[in-house]
């Protein structure tokens, strides 16, 4: 299983990316095995605030329908239609499907999230 070491990552397997001071947000190959063949995901509008820790979205696969969690505080500004589209994008690259930007209220907080080593002591991996 790949865990990009430039990543941070949060406990409910999203991975974060900072990409210009905004915060680029998917979900985990560990994430995207576990689910399983991904068939549907909603994303929040742009404008949407989100609040760390609370849903920002859902994923859905042939076995369970999964929320997905916002990372940190901010402003969604982008989402990623390709993958609203086309879901199976996730399962084919996790890493490159990303699902949605948000322009953070405190960039100091992408900090705080699970480092790459971290992550893999959570997985098990």
């Amino acid at each position: 299983m790949t865990i990009p070491a430039d990543l941070r990552y949060t406990a409910e397997h999203e991975w974060v990316a900072v990409v210009d001071g905004q915060v680029r947000v998917g979900v985990t190959a560990h994430a995207a095995t576990e689910l399983g063949d991904i068939v549907f995901v909603e994303l929040p509008e742009p404008g949407t605030r989100v609040v760390a820790g609370h849903v920002a979205g859902e994923i859905e696969s042939t076995k369970s329908v999964s929320e997905l969690f916002a990372p940190i505080d901010g402003e969604i500004v982008e989402v990623n239609t390709a993958v609203v589209d086309d879901p199976a994008l996730v399962n084919a690259d996790p890493y490159t499907a990303w699902l949605y930007v948000v322009a953070p209220d405190d960039p100091a907080t992408i900090d705080t999230l699970l480092d790459a080593a971290a992550y893999a002591s959570l997985v098990g991996a």
